[in-house]
């Protein structure tokens, strides 16, 4: 049967007889496995390395410019690996037809330059594979999430001349051609007036400039609140309610929040969670890409998430954001390069955009890596020149702290690609060069620690719902501070109806520590308490009342980057 090639062709009416998939559990109690599809798995059977120590994943720099053949079914051949790691989601990277562009840097293995938004890009498979993989993750509880692009196209057309033009003053610039014939699909999406047609940006941050601009050559839709602008809205939220209905997709990450108007990302959020109730799913997760400090993202997050525009109250109908403050400030504190400080104030200058402590993790997705690192221009993963129990630390923190936890793909098996362009930051978890072989090594130390805590994560209602609270430390037991410098015990605490969850976290490299640290003085005021260790050591610790007042504190032996969980 062939694929739609217009809005007007397509039957979003739910499908007769079809019982579409639920999940009861919270967007907070997730846990995010991040793919970008070309660089999982290709669809050979291929063994597994097996062994303890970490791998560097695979590809020069010239195979790493390219497609490398990753696919749906290979994603699909492999859940278990990532389900055993003790993920419950996951978020391909974006998977609709790309364009390719002669001397435009052609490849655009990433997914981001899209030129048909009704058919999967036949490198990564077909539509039917999709169905396969989502229906496979549904039977293993596990739910699915699509990294969705409605800011900008690929770069289907060009400007007069075709040759770079960049933002000035607004100005709109006129139309040059189409690249293809019969690209974009939809149809539609070929007429001049829905594209902002104002050149590159330049000032990433200056209004409208970052709102209206192109994406260097991905050319910028015109989602303004005006006649061409809302019919080409509708026309991108037909087309992803066309994903919803025939391949039961479970969430999108939006790409770009920033740059879209405020009213088109309510509308868009809006009309997607109405469509998915229409097909019967209760909890579709809507999460947002906004770059930038707290200052940025504080407006999207929260119970309301209201702004003002143009006299009119407009609520984004975001479910959550990535946490990038929070990716720019803990890996300097998991590493010891920086005192926790940073950390710590940053929680404290939120607790106002919710409830609860607790609460506030509903409104964030937080990572320590990721496959662009916007505004690096040296890019390095997180485990590059890091030791494996900086690596399980990072990840255990993300499952321990409030938010929904994201990991990047093989962050588990310890990938270390750094470079001068992104490419070097998304290895290939199969090897490029011997068909036999892959890198979903259940044996890593690192995959194998991660899946401890995830278990953990999964068990104890407290490190998904509890109150956070970073606890003062001591070296004598008697004098009680958060922790200043760089090397410290970096500790906090989940709290849920009387229940304490207590993770610390040895920062320094080469000393142990031998700290006191505060615990809930309500929960443990009965003489003989004591704290279990249930991950990172075996046995328990007393717990001790202050000599000057009511306070309770453990004593914490910890060896260099230990990472340790009491309950």
């Amino acid at each position: 049967m062939r694929e739609p090639i217009s809005i007007a062709e397509l039957d979003l009416t739910p499908i007769p007889g079809k019982k579409y998939w639920n999940s009861d559990r919270e967007w907070r109690e997730e846990f995010i496995y991040f793919i970008m599809v070309d660089r999982f798995h290709d669809s050979l059977n291929r063994a597994p390395l097996l062994k303890s120590d970490r791998s560097k994943g695979s590809g020069n720099s010239e195979q790493l410019g390219k497609f490398c053949g990753g696919t749906l079914e290979g994603i699909t051949n492999h859940l278990d690996y990532i389900k055993n790691l003790g993920c419950t989601a996951i978020w391909l990277s974006p998977i609709f037809e790309n364009n390719d562009v002669p001397n435009r840097n052609s490849d655009k293995y990433h997914g981001y330059a899209i030129q048909n938004y009704l058919s999967i890009d036949p490198r990564f498979g077909t539509k039917q594979d999709l169905i396969d993989l989502v229906l496979a993750a549904h039977i293993r509880n596990m739910r699915v999430f699509l990294d969705v692009v409605v800011n900008h196209s690929g770069d289907n057309w060009y400007y007069p001349g075709d040759y770079p033009y960049y933002y000035y003053q607004d100005r709109q610039f006129p139309f040059g051609g189409l690249r293809s014939e019969d690209r974009p699909i939809p149809t539609e999406l070929q007429n001049p007036n829905y594209y902002h047609r104002r050149g590159e940006i330049r000032n990433w941050d200056a209004y409208p400039e970052t709102q209206r601009g192109d994406f260097f050559s991905l050319k910028g839709f015109n989602n303004d609140e005006e006649p061409d602008g809302l019919i080409l809205q509708d026309i991108l939220i037909k087309a992803h309610c066309y994903w919803m209905r025939e391949a039961d997709i479970d969430g999108f990450r939006m790409d770009a929040v920033k740059h879209m108007g405020e009213v088109a990302v309510a509308r868009f959020c809006s009309s997607i969670r109405e469509y998915a109730y229409r097909l019967g799913k209760r909890n579709f997760f809507l999460f947002g890409e906004i770059v930038g400090g707290d200052d940025a993202i504080n407006r999207y997050i929260g119970p309301n998430t209201s702004t003002q525009f143009d006299n009119k109250t407009v609520y984004f109908g975001l479910n959550s954001v990535l946490d990038f403050p929070l990716y720019w400030s803990l890996p300097g504190a998991i590493k010891g390069f920086s005192s926790p400080m940073n950390l710590i104030n940053r929680y404290e200058a939120l607790r106002h955009h919710a409830l609860t402590r607790g609460e506030l993790g509903r409104y964030l997705v937080t990572f320590v890596d990721n496959h662009d690192q916007i505004g690096q221009d040296y890019k390095r993963r997180f485990a590059a020149d890091t030791p494996d129990a900086q690596v399980i630390a990072a990840i255990g923190y993300l499952l321990c702290a409030i938010g929904t936890p994201c990991i990047y793909y093989g962050t588990e098996q310890g990938f270390s690609g750094e470079g001068n362009d992104d490419k070097f930051i998304r290895e290939a978890m199969f090897d490029l060069d011997n068909p036999e072989v892959n890198y979903l090594n259940r044996k890593c130390i690192i995959y194998q620690e991660i899946a401890k805590i995830a278990k953990l994560f999964q068990q104890i209602a407290a490190l998904r719902f509890g109150r956070m609270y970073f606890r003062e430390i001591s070296g004598n037991g008697r004098d009680f501070g958060l922790p200043q410098s760089q090397a410290c015990t970096l500790a906090f605490s989940r709290i849920l109806a009387g229940e304490e969850v207590l993770i610390a976290y040895n920062t320094s490299t080469t000393e142990r520590r031998n700290d006191f640290v505060i615990v809930d003085s309500h929960i443990h005021n009965k003489p003989g308490n004591n704290m279990k260790f249930i991950y990172g050591k075996q046995g328990t610790v007393p717990v001790q009342k202050h000599p000057d007042n009511e306070s309770r504190f453990i004593q914490l032996e910890l060896e260099p980057m230990q990472f340790v969980i009491l309950q």
